[in-house]
């Protein structure tokens, strides 16, 4: 297995333990130890750097592989749609915006399936990959609390949030117009 794959597999087994440290807790609601929340942002931050770099890494060295271009957006997918579940269950996230979300995870994963018993490739376009971005962005900021920002006044996890919620929208509807051709056959 190339480092691009095996970076892409570090993502994914990074999920529960993101998941561990941001929900376990004892009883009476508290962590089982000082600043676990802020330990699982760090996991996360991490495990979203490995999608750039994976990449990054594939392209540059000629390391492109079926499997990993199988597990790349699963490893994404799995790893937001753990946060943002969350998110949910903490409070912090409207269970509607993790719906829209993830749902348009699934839509688009359902359109790349189609185009692939077609023969066709439906590359991540720019607008995805922004959408990507904005949504670890919301994320992390949502995680750490809006820190540093929250120091001077200012929120960023839920304004960043909707934007990411925008560009998930948008990016869908594009992958949509992309897609129309093999739908309608």
């Amino acid at each position: 297995m190339n480092l691009p794959n095996r970076l892409t597999l570090a993502r994914i087994i990074l999920v529960p333990v993101f998941m561990a440290f941001l929900l376990l807790q004892v009883p009476k609601g508290h962590t089982i130890f000082p600043h676990q929340d802020v330990v699982a942002a760090l996991i996360f931050i991490l495990a979203s750097t490995t999608d750039g770099l994976d990449g990054y890494i594939a392209r540059k060295r000629g390391q492109v592989t079926v499997l990993g271009k199988f597990m790349d957006p699963l490893a994404d997918k799995l790893l937001v749609s753990a946060a943002l579940i969350a998110l949910v269950e903490l409070g912090d996230v409207p269970a509607w915006v993790a719906w829209v979300i993830i749902g348009r995870e699934f839509a688009v994963t359902g359109l790349r399936a189609i185009a692939a018993a077609d023969g066709q490739v439906i590359a991540a376009s720019k607008l995805g990959k922004i959408k990507t971005v904005t949504q670890v962005i919301a994320i992390s900021a949502i995680l750490l609390k809006d820190w540093p920002f929250y120091l001077i006044g200012i929120r960023i996890g839920q304004p960043v949030l909707y934007l990411a919620l925008f560009f998930t929208i948008w990016s869908g509807v594009d992958y949509l117009a992309k897609t129309w051709k093999l739908l309608r056959k």
